[in-house]
Formats: structure tokens, sequence, C-alpha cells
């Protein structure tokens, strides 16, 4: 019996690590992005301190120093919307739909730019009896969808890699058919 245990243990950690599964919260940010320059309109507020925290949990190494042979995450602009999902009998929001956007661009030291852009729904319940609470825990979920959004951009930074891959062999195919066109 304990034989059949610990083969069947030994099975699924074999499949866990052989299908790439990973734990949730890490991303395998490129060697090439490894070290980025944080550049946004208000480093000290709280979208810029989510991505600051998701880009050092993911071992990046942030500069202050404006480098030129450093990859640049410039955070162009973010964006709130509330919607109303429900209501109810007496015409007061009973439910309401967070929308949450997030642009971003990576600058590479070439000068080639790189667009993110994120976006983060949410539903959110409006008791209008609990007011204080209510708006506690907006917040809260402001801050849930803020950190989201910074997950999902470290996580598009795999996007950027494999556009850097491929670019090389873009460009040397619009070379050969510039060479073909101006025979």
């Amino acid at each position: 019996m304990r034989y059949l245990i610990t083969l069947f243990l030994s099975l699924a950690v074999l499949i866990t690590a052989g299908c790439g599964f990973r734990l949730q919260g890490t991303t395998q940010v490129p060697e090439e992005l490894k070290t980025l320059r944080l550049s946004s309109g208000d480093p000290y507020g709280p979208l810029a301190r989510a991505i600051r925290q998701q880009l050092r949990l993911n071992n990046v190494n942030l500069i202050d120093k404006n480098l030129q042979n450093v990859p640049i995450l410039k955070i162009v602009g973010s964006s709130e919307n509330t919607k109303t999902v429900s209501i109810y009998q007496d015409g007061k929001s009973a439910e309401k739909q967070l929308n949450f956007w997030v642009s971003a661009q990576i600058i590479l030291p070439n000068g080639a730019v790189y667009p993110i852009k994120t976006r983060v729904e949410r539903t959110f319940f409006d008791n209008p009896l609990e007011t204080l609470a209510k708006d506690a825990e907006n917040e809260l979920v402001k801050q849930e969808m803020r950190e989201q959004a910074a997950r999902q951009l470290i996580r598009k930074l795999l996007i950027v890699h494999s556009s850097i891959q491929n670019e090389p062999a873009q460009s040397v195919a619009v070379e050969k058919a510039r060479a073909e066109n101006s025979e």
C-alpha cells in the first residue's frame, strides 16, 4: 500500500513538472528585460508601487539612474471607469462594474518602442445602507485591480521578448523584399 502511494505521488510530481506547471505569482522575465528603469508620471502613486512590487517579486533589477543601455518600462497612463450593472427597485445602484485600464511602453536602448495594454474588470455590490464599509471595500477592490494589472503587465513582457526575437527575422525578410522589388 505504501509503495502504491509513493508511486502515485511520484507520478503526480512528474506530470506537473513535465507540463510546465509553475506556482502563480512569478513570471519568467526575459534576460534582456531583467534590468529596467521604471518611468511614471506619478512614481509614488499606487499603480507605480504595485508595478514596482511585481517587478521585484519577479527578480527584475530596477535602476533609478538614466543609463543609455537599460530598457525603460514607461507607464503612459491609466484610467478607471464605473458602470451600473443592476439596480434596486427604488432605482439606486445595486451592482457596479469597475474597469481599470493601464497603458505602458517598453522602450529599448536601440529606440524600439513596444506598447503594452491591460484591462481589469471587477463587479462591486453597492449597498446604500453601509456607506462607510462600501467606500473601504471599493478602495480595497481598486487596489486589488491595480495589483492584477501590474501582474498582467509583467506577464506581457514575454510578448515583448517574442517580438524582439522575431524582429531580426522580419527585418531580413523586408530587406529581401525591397531588394527583389528594386531589381
